[in-house]
């Protein structure tokens, strides 16, 4: 843990100095809050659920009357030749006539076996599940932001002890090269040494390019204006929640999985359309009415024009009796579309409570392998205090520091990996659970 220090304490500072001033700063709020605000998923998805939410109006769903205007002119132009019966014709010429008609009219289906009412309520559903739909594409956005967002923690802390790493190796180089200078090392130490550092400088600089694309994959999840800007992560640990429990989060997973809320939702759907169907064994009530103005302009008659004004009205009741079965068809069908809507909710429970099984057995597993290589970890990094300094004092041998080193390295990739495993099983399971807005 010294020689950690004394090397890695230096590059921080500069590398701090050099990124301060152009990047943006983000810990997990704020990345979420940045990609619920811009992010065009989510903005599509909210554009869906306000369509859904104008669709229910009760004109919509037809429980309000219809009213329209109308207005016509037109007219004729004939010349016309008339031969008499006792041999003698007359004629006209140019007969202008014209005539114009304006009116309004009201309609309204009084009662249609409560088919009207029904779609309400349908409408209502849709405006639900287009509400469930949205909160459903900010969780999944909320998820996928916390898991690459821990996901670039944990390979920056990678990244760290990859450099610790080169640097190690870098130090072992002057080291060596002192010796060798001295006469007190062999040639070919030396250039073990600088196979060793150039190994280590080629695993640091892919693990760069990985970082580089998760800072690219963080912006695109927020939708930022450049995504090639680095952006700056607060957090520097995976904070693990080891209290997750798998009763509270069964229940949690029925009451509130949106996947769930949204199923059960669409069975209502199914037994709507089928009331709107048997609707149409009802009798129907509709009236109409409206009030009508005519003139008439004649260009050769006795009457020059004539003007009529007037209103009408209908009441019409009626019942459908026989349509070539396709009421009885379409009743059938709708009963097959609620009891499939049912098979599928009950599907999508148990497919629901399996991955919930499956992922709190991963987390609690992963949990009892955190401490073991919490504890492993401690050691390499003691063996490694201890391994340097006999290697400075030439008491051991470079392919035995190699190993060593190696050995904490793994225990450090070890321990991440452990570590986001945890994560992510977490994030999943909050996710499940419709927790995951707890993360804001």
């Amino acid at each position: 843990m010294k020689i950690r220090l004394l090397l890695i304490i230096p590059l921080v500072i500069l590398l701090n100095a050099e990124k301060s001033e152009a990047q943006e700063i983000y810990d997990l709020n704020k990345c979420i809050v940045t990609g619920m605000e811009n992010n065009y998923s989510i903005i599509i998805t909210s554009n869906r659920e306000e369509i859904a939410g104008n669709n229910v109006t009760p004109g919509n769903a037809g429980l309000l009357p219809s009213v329209d205007f109308s207005g016509r002119y037109g007219g004729t132009r004939n010349s016309t030749l008339q031969n008499l019966a006792d041999g003698s014709e007359t004629s006209s010429a140019g007969v202008h006539n014209s005539s114009a008609t304006a009116g309004a009219n009201l309609s309204w289906t009084i009662f249609n076996g409560y088919s009207a009412r029904t779609t309400l309520k349908k409408l209502n559903e849709l405006k639900a599940i287009g509400e469930l739909n949205s909160l459903m594409a900010i969780e999944r956005l909320v998820s996928d932001i916390a898991a690459e967002y821990y996901f670039y923690i944990q390979q920056k802390q990678l990244y760290n002890n990859l450099q610790f790493a080169v640097d190690l190796s870098r130090e072992r180089v002057r080291i060596d090269e002192e010796r060798y200078l001295l006469g007190a090392g062999s040639k070919l130490q030396l250039l073990q040494s600088r196979v060793y550092l150039n190994s280590d400088s080629s695993r640091l600089a892919r693990q760069n390019e990985v970082l580089r694309a998760s800072e690219i994959r963080i912006n695109k999840l927020l939708a930022v204006d450049n995504l090639g800007q680095s952006p700056v992560i607060t957090d520097t640990l995976l904070h693990i929640r080891p209290d997750l429990i798998y009763n509270t989060l069964n229940e949690q997973v029925l009451d509130n999985n949106t996947s769930l809320r949204i199923a059960r939702r669409d069975k209502t759907i199914s037994e709507y359309d089928y009331r709107i169907i048997a609707a149409r064994s009802y009798p129907y009530v509709a009236a109409s009415t409206g009030y009508n103005y005519t003139f008439n302009r004649y260009g050769a008659s006795s009457v020059m024009s004539q003007h009529t004004t007037g209103m009408n009205y209908n009441l019409t009741v009626g019942i459908d009796i026989f349509d070539g079965y396709n009421r009885r068809r379409e009743k059938q069908n709708a009963l097959i579309v609620t009891e499939n809507s049912e098979l599928q909710y009950l599907q999508l429970e148990q497919d629901i409570t399996g991955d919930l099984l499956t992922l709190y057995s991963g987390y609690s597993n992963n949990l009892r392998l955190l401490e073991l290589e919490e504890q492993n970890l401690a050691t390499a990094t003691e063996n490694l205090d201890i391994a340097f300094e006999r290697y400075m004092l030439g008491n051991l041998s470079g392919l035995e520091l190699r190993e060593v080193q190696k050995s904490l390295l793994d225990a450090e990739e070890r321990l991440l990996s452990v570590q986001y495993q945890v994560k992510s099983a977490e994030i999943s399971l909050m996710l499940i659970s419709g927790r995951i807005m707890e993360y804001l």
